[in-house]
């Protein structure tokens, strides 16, 4: 998820602007973007009120802003599109997709009878006629109230029969449509089962399990017609974008309401970013935002699934399982120094699992909470002593800088007083750590790369015209000229990529842990009211993707991402993850490279460390029990189907908790935090690579030259 802030573009010649914040000058870097999800604040949302069907047409400014959309993507897209039969299949895959996931509300006639617009979108969006789009939604609400009424019936008198032998399919979004509605009414009746069964193996009667999912799929519906005319125009438009490219992405005035967040890290709420799962119908947690309430409380982690709000001490806990995410984060936000109750599934735990009730004060997250740390770790069974440099985001405190303030607060500025302390800590050696650095300022990206290489290019950037502007060290002063290893992880991003791909090409130092996430496209955020003649409302923002980073070597870190020296066994279920894994994504590429010097990294090494890397981890229980953890998680996430026998779901609960036991998971003082690095087990292992490029000890006076 992005931190997006907006402003107004020039309209001949666009600022590039990156998803942690805007940078004076032409170009700035760009962090994770491309997934759903929103960092909850303490602004408000008006209600959302049941719109009726009578209501639900497009209207003359949507034919406006999609003629908008067109001329921009035309003009300024980095990728050229043709509009035509291939792309309007891909749009019509894109909206089903969006509508109907998991395949649980159309049947099939529904499908047949929307084909025959198959390979006619392209035309109806050049035509700007978009009322089979709504036509087809209309659809959609009439057979989830047609569902949610079977279930309810269901609920209300049918008695399930807990020792049939029949399995439900958890994932459905590669089956079949179903061919009729009993046949759907069935796969309904399975999932109600489903349901009931989780419930009462976590301790509720079952009365209480059906009261329960009552209310929760009355609310399915209800947040189906709270959608009003411009929601559906939303999802209709980005249906069409990220047919396109994943990047892409139209911005409804409410929708950019939720995204206007700047770079200057003074961000207020609980601090997480969530998204919402169609498999199971969760608000699932993506990312927590450092320094924010809920990575302080060390009680939430990504994968963790929210299933109840409650506000203050005491407030009845809801159940929000099935809610749009608005509705979520309306819940969640609130003003600083309140309280807020979460629900928690913990990631990996099944539904039937017993919940966990996080409590939460809402707060501000200071510029400090997010900025670089120094510390040292000793190297087990040596005398060496290692320096960490954590760096959370590429952040700059925009304001200051504007005001020209001497000694504002950025990655660079920070970074720079670090390490100037380096002599007094007698380090032998100095890691940076970028996992989880989504990206942010590119202009801090290439501060902090210059102050590791003497001079010379860092990025090379292409527009859509073709254009290769070159970015270059700022700065010819080194700060820190001993051993180096960057440590990065599969959500390391954008402007981290740069620098780790900077770092590599110059063989200035060693790139140790995961293929990172491989974005390497920069976006812009158009605001469509400039492209009115008269303003009459609102017409919201695009998110477009306009340029490319290429590393020095001329390699693109897109798709691919940075791949490490030495690569972590962690590694092995990446290619699901990241850009590799999004549909349309822009392809690995290379141009030519661009002239540069390198450094003297010991790269003879690199192999001989490797070896020893993987005979150590062979030998060490608390990396292998950590391969066992990870190995574990990725066998529960990815079950596909489960019995609707209750005593064999009890069986499989029972083996599952044993085996969570076993392997110490979901135990709050295994956490490795911050404040813990030397329980950090791929920390702690990046120091020990480190330690074995380093021949012979230091002198004090080298140590921190």
């Amino acid at each position: 998820m992005s931190f997006l802030p907006f402003f107004n573009p020039p309209l001949a010649k666009p600022r590039l602007q990156g998803a942690a914040g805007s940078l004076p000058g032409r170009w700035a870097g760009s962090g994770l973007a491309g997934m759903a999800g929103l960092v909850l604040l303490s602004s408000a949302i008006a209600k959302p009120v049941l719109v009726p069907q009578e209501e639900l047409f497009p209207q003359e400014h949507h034919r406006r802003i999609t003629g908008i959309i067109l001329d921009v993507l035309e003009k300024y897209h980095y990728k050229k599109t043709d509009i035509d039969d291939e792309l309007s299949s891909s749009i019509m895959d894109n909206y089903l997709r969006i509508l109907d996931s998991n395949r649980m509300y159309f049947i099939k006639k529904d499908i047949d009878d929307f084909e025959r617009y198959r390979f006619q979108l392209d035309d109806l969006l050049l035509e700007k006629n978009l009322d089979p789009v709504y036509s087809l939604f209309r659809l959609y609400q009439r057979r989830i109230r047609e569902r949610i009424e079977y279930a309810q019936r269901e609920l209300e008198t049918y008695a399930f029969d807990f020792t049939r032998e029949e399995e439900y399919l958890l994932d459905r979004s590669e089956a079949k449509w179903s061919a009729s509605s009993e046949e759907l009414n069935d796969t309904w009746r399975k999932r109600i089962k489903h349901d009931l069964i989780n419930l009462t193996l976590s301790g509720k009667t079952e009365q209480e399990a059906r009261d329960i999912l009552n209310k929760r799929y009355a609310q399915i519906e209800k947040s189906s017609y709270q959608l009003n005319r411009n929601d559906i125009f939303e999802t209709f438009i980005n249906a069409f974008t990220t047919a396109i490219e994943p990047h892409t992405i139209y911005l409804s005035p409410r929708t950019s309401e939720n995204f206007n967040i700047n770079m200057r890290l003074s961000l207020e709420g609980i601090g997480a970013v969530l998204r919402y799962t169609s498999h199971g119908e969760y608000t699932q947690i993506e990312r927590l935002v450092p320094g924010g309430p809920a990575e302080r409380s060390g009680k939430l982690h990504p994968g963790d699934r929210i299933v109840g709000v409650g506000q203050g001490h005491n407030e009845k806990i809801q159940d929000i399982v099935g809610w749009r995410l608005d509705d979520v984060v309306e819940l969640i936000r609130g003003p600083r120094g309140t309280v807020l109750r979460l629900e928690i599934l913990p990631k990996g735990k099944t539904p039937a699992n017993p919940t966990n009730i996080v409590k939460i004060v809402r707060d501000r997250i200071e510029l400090e909470q997010r900025a670089a740390k120094f510390f040292t770790l000793d190297v087990p069974n040596t005398d060496r002593r290692i320096g960490v440099l954590d760096i959370p985001s590429f952040y700059v405190d925009f304001d200051a800088m504007a005001r020209k303030e001497k000694g504002y607060r950025s990655t660079s500025h920070d970074v720079r007083k670090l390490l100037a302390e380096l002599p007094q800590q007698g380090i032998d050696g100095l890691v940076i750590d970028l996992r989880n650095n989504g990206g942010g300022s590119l202009r801090e990206a290439l501060e902090l790369t210059g102050m590791f290489i003497e001079s010379g290019p860092i990025v090379q950037i292409r527009d859509a015209r073709g254009q290769i502007e070159i970015s270059r060290d700022p700065d010819p002063h080194i700060a820190y000229s001993g051993p180096l290893a960057v440590l990065v992880n599969r959500n390391s991003a954008s402007a981290s990529e740069i620098f780790a791909g900077a770092i590599q090409d110059y063989k200035r130092g060693i790139i140790i842990g995961e293929p990172t996430f491989g974005k390497g496209t920069v976006q812009n955020i158009f605001d469509l009211n400039r492209f009115q003649w008269r303003k009459s409302e609102d017409l919201g923002r695009l998110k477009t993707t306009v340029a490319q980073f290429f590393r020095v070597n001329g390699s693109s870190n897109q798709h691919l991402g940075v791949i490490p020296d030495v690569i972590f066994p962690t590694a092995d279920d990446v290619d699901g993850y990241g850009e590799r894994s999004l549909n349309n994504a822009l392809p690995w590429e290379t141009i030519p490279a661009t002239l540069f010097n390198s450094a003297n990294a010991p790269v003879h090494m690199f192999d001989q460390v490797r070896e020893r890397h993987r005979q150590r981890i062979h030998s060490d229980p608390e990396f292998l029990q950590l391969l066992e953890k990870i190995e574990f998680a990725r066998k529960s996430n990815g079950q596909k189907s489960v019995s609707l026998v209750k005593t064999q779901r009890e069986l499989e609960m029972e083996r599952f908790e044993e085996e969570q036991e076993r392997l110490g998971l979901f135990v709050e003082e295994q956490a490795e935090s911050a404040d813990e690095p030397e329980n950090d087990i791929l920390l702690r292992e990046t120091t020990r690579i480190l330690n074995d490029l380093i021949k012979e000890p230091l002198s004090k006076e080298d140590r921190s030259a």
